[in-house]
């Protein structure tokens, strides 16, 4: 029953802590539990940096790509930098 109410997929308002002792486990367990499939995680990343790039080349400046995609300038140059880095090893292959 424990991991039936710790596997929901939703933004914790508790901490790993907090709700191993709530559940009587560890921190690393309530972590591994509700961790993010690593592909899952890759593909939502890919998706972000490719939506990211998409923004910039259109015209618009790293903050603009920032405001759009709700997150800081530096993070949209990052996912800009990435998304960049990305197709130049797949033209190089």
């Amino acid at each position: 029953m424990t991991r039936a109410i710790i596997r929901r997929r939703r933004k914790a308002n508790i901490t790993a802590r907090a709700a191993a002792a709530k559940y009587g486990v560890t921190p690393r367990t309530i972590r591994r539990v509700i961790a993010e499939p690593r592909d899952d995680y890759l593909s939502r990343a890919e998706k972000r940096q490719d939506e990211a790039l998409r923004l910039y080349e259109s015209g618009l400046s790293y903050q603009g790509v920032a405001d759009e995609m709700g997150v800081s300038r530096n993070a949209a140059a990052g996912l800009v930098r990435r998304a960049r880095a990305k197709a130049e090893q797949l033209e190089a292959a």
